[in-house]
């Protein structure tokens, strides 16, 4: 889809492509052979549907740039091409030129899965008048009472949030978060593989426009 000048490509599971003056892949899994290399790509965490080096090892060319958290750092050191790969934790800025990216927490408040001592994230992706939120794996958490004044900002503000349950939010709980965040558009992710159905994402959509907020189900690209 296009939003402004940029374009974002929901690739399945929680793995997107967003392309302006940058190719900007976030949490590749599973994904088919790739014209675009990256400028950067975003890992959220360790778990290996999210920080896969199969995954990754399909889109890197020469300089790119790949922002990890601490536990997914051995995971991507092997490549053919160099790298720079970067350690990032929660409540980072990381300026780069045209694209100004914000590491945001990411955890289970009611759940093991992700504790929020590990320290994993999400991220705040911003292109001229667009700011992408990807959520990485997560619940409702106090943290995204912050994200409330995107909006207000005068830019579009794109939410992509997990809607597949028992590993992160359900449907149900997602749109909890959207009425909490009230972005421009809400995207679900984390459905389709391993957890969450079609049905999820659908539940999702209609619960999102009930509340008065645009949401959009992407095809997996």
């Amino acid at each position: 889809m296009k939003i402004g000048d940029v374009e974002l490509k929901w690739l399945g599971h929680a793995g997107f492509v967003i392309k302006n003056s940058k190719i900007i892949y976030i949490d590749p899994y599973l994904i088919k052979e790739q014209e675009d290399k990256a400028d950067i790509i975003l890992i959220t965490h360790g778990h290996y549907d999210h920080c896969s080096f199969e995954d990754i090892r399909k889109i890197v060319k020469n300089g790119t740039k790949i922002f990890v958290t601490a536990d997914a750092q051995s995971k991507v050191v092997r490549f053919n091409v160099p790298v720079e790969i970067e350690v990032v934790e929660a409540n980072q800025e990381i300026d780069l030129g045209d694209v100004k990216i914000s590491t945001v927490s990411s955890y289970n408040l009611d759940k093991s899965f992700h504790p929020k001592e590990e320290g994993w994230i999400g991220y705040l992706v911003k292109m001229n008048k667009v700011i992408i939120y990807h959520a990485g794996d997560t619940d409702i958490i106090p943290e995204m009472q912050k994200l409330t004044g995107f909006k207000q900002s005068g830019k579009k503000f794109i939410a992509l949030l997990p809607v597949g349950g028992r590993y992160t939010m359900s449907a149900e709980e997602a749109i909890e978060a959207v009425k909490k965040i009230k972005p421009s558009l809400a995207i679900p992710m984390h459905w389709g593989s391993i957890v969450g159905s079609e049905e999820d994402a659908k539940e999702f959509v209609e619960g999102c426009k009930e509340a008065g907020i645009n949401a959009e189900i992407l095809e997996k690209e």
